[in-house]
């Protein structure tokens, strides 16, 4: 069972954050920061990878009727190109906390590095998303949102096969880059430019 405070005392504001959608292709990143009610508890809430989608949708919606406050943001291909995708990551993250409602007072961060641009104290966690319910609760926003915005490009490129790998690079997907080229979605700081050298495909298909 996921833990629902890191501090004993149960007055402090916790606020989860996570993101999505960093080892993507295409598409952006998306970060979410959620504060649950102190004594909250959902036993099925988990990391969103240990979900499937089914649960991960029934989920969404529990967490957004429940939490005291929420926020998801997209952080776009084109910054990600600018100031590469950790630095995109927690960049988004930040934002997610900038634009909730409700200002915590302690911020639980998934994984171990933060550049805190909020003036929130914080707590990196490894492995969070598995153990705090805040941090879980925001790992399912992120990948929930950003899914669903990936569905809605695949209808304007099929080719890619967005709706099913949500821009991972799946073989599928890399053979499509070297057929089609890229797309304004696509992350170019992904050294896609390589996939574009259909000799060089077989060695890079190995690499992942």
């Amino acid at each position: 069972m996921l833990r629902s405070h890191y501090s004993s005392d149960l007055q402090i504001i916790e606020c989860g954050c996570d993101e999505a959608g960093r080892g993507c292709m295409a598409g952006p990143v998306s970060a979410a920061a959620v504060i649950l009610p102190p004594d909250y508890h959902n036993d099925r809430i988990n990391d969103s990878k240990q979900l499937s989608r089914k649960v991960r949708e029934e989920l969404r919606k529990e967490i957004e009727r429940d939490a005291v406050a929420y926020a998801v943001v997209f952080v776009s291909p084109e910054e990600i190109d600018q100031v590469n995708i950790l630095s995109a990551s927690l960049l988004g993250m930040n934002r997610a906390v900038q634009q909730l409602t409700v200002r915590p007072q302690l911020l639980l961060i998934d994984g171990n590095r933060f550049r805190n641009q909020t003036g929130i104290p914080y707590q990196c966690v490894v492995k969070g998303d598995a153990t705090f319910l805040s941090i879980a609760a925001a790992s399912i926003l992120a990948k929930t949102y950003r899914d669903e915005l990936m569905y809605q490009l695949d209808s304007e490129y099929p080719m890619y096969g967005w709706k099913v790998n949500v821009g991972y690079p799946t073989r599928a997907h890399q053979e499509a880059i070297i057929q089609y080229g890229l797309t304004p979605y696509h992350r170019k700081s992904f050294h896609l430019k390589r996939l574009t050298q259909p000799s060089l495909f077989d060695e890079i298909t190995k690499e992942k």
